[in-house]
């Protein structure tokens, strides 16, 4: 019995060499450089898991350059610049290439700004440069259910958009120098990566959508290509010889517990609701 135990196992053992050797798969047991990938999808409301897989790229040795994937039609101004600091920030030490599937618009845009090179379908959806907030404005559904609210307040702007009501004069001026401001900010980021003259970019930052092709006639993207073209970009500027460079993902955490459920369904909470929370975006909101 212990005999056919040893055979069976010596058996696997074959099985596994003869896999290793003949399959291309077993570059993972040799190649340890490669091109980290990054992905930046769906709406941004937190930053705090790209900053971290940008982080921990930047300081793996391994990792000689870095795909941002873009999915997005942009989200909150706090984590869209935060994500676009990181980027800056991991650029000056690897090269980071950003590539936009079908949609990298307004905070999508802005988060791509840090790289050293942005690559672009030619149908992709980009731009959208410009700043939104939202309030609802519920009075008369208020006034059809008999929904009334009493406030008490520090100020007389303390309640800006309160949704019983619709904006005064002075809480919309409040409001539309919020908005310029960051507007403007956004702008002198364009200026300054893409090394446009600040006016020049005001003429392109409407609010309007650009495809991949027109973005590049306007000078707010590098070139045209796919995925694959952003990766072989990546491979050659950090040093990469490979064709076929090693594709490096962020380690996921599979170990369940409570806390992560917990946070797992809080942030999709967020997610779904996020919409009707009044706070400023840099986003292509599309129909309204």
């Amino acid at each position: 019995m212990t005999g056919i135990f040893f055979l069976f196992l010596g058996g696997i053992s074959l099985l596994i060499s003869s896999f290793i050797s003949n399959s291309s798969k077993a570059d993972i047991f040799t190649k340890k450089e490669g091109v980290g990938v990054v992905e930046l999808k769906g709406l941004i409301v937190s930053s705090e898991q790209v900053l971290k897989h940008l982080t921990e790229f930047r300081n793996d040795a391994n990792v000689k350059s870095i795909v941002l994937r873009i999915e997005s039609p942009g989200g909150a101004v706090g984590a869209a610049q935060e994500i676009y600091q990181e980027v800056l920030r991991t650029n000056e030490v690897k090269p980071v290439i950003a590539s936009m599937g079908s949609m990298g618009a307004s905070g999508g845009y802005y988060a791509a700004l840090g790289a050293e090179n942005i690559i672009a379908n030619p149908g992709t959806m980009t731009g959208s440069i410009g700043v939104i907030v939202k309030f609802p404005n519920l009075e008369g559904l208020f006034e059809k259910i008999g929904y009334k609210s009493e406030v008490i307040k520090s100020g007389p702007l303390k309640d800006v958009g309160a949704s019983n009501r619709p904006l005064s004069a002075k809480e919309r001026k409040l409001m539309q120098d919020l908005i310029d401001n960051v507007y403007g900010q956004f702008v002198r980021d364009i200026a300054a990566a893409r090394e446009m003259d600040e006016n020049t970019v005001k003429g392109l930052a409407d609010g309007r959508i650009y495809t991949g092709e027109q973005a590049l006639a306007a000078g707010l993207i590098d070139r045209l290509g796919n995925f694959t073209d952003a990766i072989t970009l990546a491979a050659e500027m950090g040093g990469l010889a490979d064709e076929d460079p090693r594709l490096i993902y962020p380690r996921v955490e599979r170990k369940f517990s409570l806390l992560n459920l917990l946070t797992s369904a809080e942030q999709s909470l967020v997610d779904n609701f996020i919409p009707l929370y009044p706070i400023l975006s840099f986003e292509w909101t599309g129909i309204q």
